[in-house]
């Protein structure tokens, strides 16, 4: 066994022992209906920490020569399988994390891969190979010596693309490298299955044919491997169940992510929090999204506002399809837009065609994103929001009418006021950090219509009130607080035995002013 040939199978053995394990092997299934076949070249492009390394260590585990993983993967999916032993640690494995040789060996990336892999070759098959060959005439060699097939797994494949963009001389030998693995003469004999991941998918340019027999996998469209790369709902409410979480809390701060119509949440901020026994922002991608930011902040073709709107809980129509999977050659509102998808900062309803914040983890990471940036009048606004939910459960009316006009004034360019709707976006952004502690739904039915906005407070946050929050465009806020009680949107807390809070809040197109009510609900 070796380090980047024929590894062990620590790496998997470590995840089942993680207090929080989710068996993903029904991915080796699919795997294994690809060996030796003209797709079996797979490529996994999501955002960070959506279980693509995982994956990678299990699939070590699973092929390699160098591991005897019977017994691991034993009470596994896998494990239930009719093919399930023949390619148990049955292959030839290598597994390259490109970002590791980028980090220390950039000038000369692909030579310095082929003497590590070859040292390792060496300590197997002494000088019965010729190492003075390129990588794909050597692994042939391999491949007649023992007949036995190849495995390759590369992860952060693209971080040589994305990050030495401007060096275009180590681009194309890196990618001359790529395709000596996978898409040479030689390949066509010794390669069984190829894995590789990244954060954006293959960039669509001519220079990259090394990789265009690869079938790819995104957070735009992922079937039918969608379920092994994040926790879908199911898992995740079992997870809340055994560790005694508050699901819904769980689904507010990591759930959102729709893909291919399935509901996923972020395996890694769903672990930390079930191990740490506490919600909180675990994903952070502000580096990558600096790569963006200028032309957000810029507002180009209008995306600052876009980014906002989606913030205050509305979807943007985007055009996916653009994208040139390059953040170095965003040319496009849409193309900005997609690279954010890709990010794991929005993300995208194939059936509206449209994108959206998916979670409160992603909102506060946008947060801490914006204060980095140049965008002041946003960040000051978002620091006064733990003000304005305090002066509300205080009871501060007056306070609570100023903090949301202060508000209206920082979005106003944004979302123009011409309605309730309006009003209620402004809302969302005034009460942006909320979700930290309550459910917050909008136009929840209740009664005889819909609540406007209702606040339900989760487990363990401290004895907060519930809140039904009623909005009204040129009228006042009594009157909101009267269609509160007439319409019986109480009822959309039916069963509740917590205090309620009534808030009524109005806008004056005329004075420009805001007004606010709030009262104790008596029954």
């Amino acid at each position: 066994m070796g380090t980047y040939f024929n590894p062990d199978n620590r790496s998997f053995r470590k995840d089942r022992n993680n207090k929080v394990y989710v068996d993903k092997t029904g991915l080796l299934e699919f795997l294994n209906s690809k060996i030796e076949t003209s797709s079996n070249c797979i490529s996994v492009s999501h955002a960070r920490r959506f279980g693509k390394s995982h994956a990678a260590g299990m699939i070590d585990a699973y092929y390699s020569l160098g591991s005897d993983s019977l017994e691991l993967f034993s009470d596994t999916e896998i494990a239930t399988k009719d093919d399930f032993k023949e390619h148990l640690n049955k292959y030839n494995v290598i597994h390259l994390d490109i970002s590791t040789f980028l980090d220390f060996y950039k000038d000369n990336i692909t030579e310095k891969i082929t003497e590590y892999l070859y040292d390792e070759f060496r300590e197997v098959f002494g000088e019965k190979i010729d190492y003075t060959k390129n990588i794909s005439a050597v692994l042939m060699q391999i491949y007649r010596e023992t007949c036995t097939m190849f495995v390759v797994i590369i992860d952060e494949w693209d971080c040589v693309i994305r990050n030495c963009a401007d060096d275009e001389k180590l681009v194309h030998k890196y990618l001359q490298f790529l395709h000596a693995l996978f898409k040479s003469e030689e390949s066509k004999n010794f390669l069984a299955l190829a894995y590789i991941t990244g954060i954006l998918p293959i960039k669509k340019i001519n220079d990259e044919s090394a990789l265009n027999n690869f079938r790819e996998y995104s957070m735009v469209k992922a079937k039918p491997i969608t379920k092994y790369f994040g926790f879908t709902e199911d898992e995740v409410r079992n997870l809340c169940e055994k560790y005694d979480m508050d699901f819904e809390t769980m689904k507010s701060w990591y759930n959102g992510y729709l893909i291919d119509g399935e509901h996923m949440y972020n395996p890694n901020s769903v672990c930390c929090a079930i191990e740490n026994d506490d919600y909180d922002s675990y994903w952070k991608n502000t580096s990558s999204f600096a790569s963006i930011n200028t032309f957000i902040t810029l507002n180009y073709e209008g995306l600052k506002d876009d980014i906002l709107n989606m913030l205050a809980g509305n979807k943007v129509r985007v055009n996916v399809q653009t994208f040139q999977n390059d953040l170095s050659e965003i040319k496009s509102k849409d193309n900005a837009l997609t690279a954010l998808i890709h990010l794991g900062y929005l993300g995208y309803d194939k059936d509206s065609l449209s994108e959206y914040v998916p979670n409160f983890e992603v909102a506060k990471a946008f947060q801490m994103a914006l204060r980095v940036g140049k965008w002041s009048e946003v960040s000051k606004s978002i620091s006064r929001c733990d003000e304005l939910l305090m002066a509300t459960i205080n009871l501060e009316s007056d306070k609570v009418a100023q903090l949301i006009e202060l508000a209206h004034e920082t979005y106003t360019s944004i979302i123009k006021y011409n309605d309730e709707n309006s009003l209620s976006c402004v809302l969302t952004m005034a009460y942006f950090t909320a979700p930290a502690y309550y459910n917050v739904i909008r136009e929840l039915p209740s009664g005889k219509g819909f609540a406007d906005m209702v606040l339900i407070p989760r487990a363990n946050v401290g004895g907060k009130p519930a809140m039904i929050i009623e909005l009204k465009y040129d009228k006042t806020a009594e009157s909101a607080i009267k269609q509160i009680k007439e319409k019986h949107y109480q009822g959309a807390l039916a069963g509740y035995d917590g205090e309620i809070l009534l808030v009524g809040i109005n806008y004056d197109e005329k004075t420009k002013e805001h007004s606010c009510v709030i009262e104790k609900y008596e029954n």
